[in-house]
């Protein structure tokens, strides 16, 4: 859950993990630690048709949402990092 001091999304003030609840650490604006950043929009044919969701999870809970998986994740190396 990413939470700004304003209402056009120019300064993040908070992260927290949806999942166990934990704060990300932060600083000046930017997380200082791993995130993943959830965003699925429903479309038709789907039980939740219209809506959009979004979440943040801690490096830890992806990691446990990973080990859930039938079927790996693809990996590649990255030689730029943003």
């Amino acid at each position: 859950m990413q939470k700004y001091t304003d209402s056009e999304k120019r300064t993040l003030e908070k992260v927290v993990c949806n999942r166990c609840g934990r704060e990300l650490k932060l600083e000046n604006g930017i997380v200082q630690e791993g995130v993943f950043s959830g965003d699925a929009r429903w479309g038709y044919f789907s039980r939740r048709d219209g809506e959009r969701h979004q979440f943040d999870l801690c490096e830890a809970c992806y990691e446990r949402l990973l080990k859930e998986f039938s079927i790996p994740v693809t990996i590649e190396e990255e030689t730029e990092l943003f």
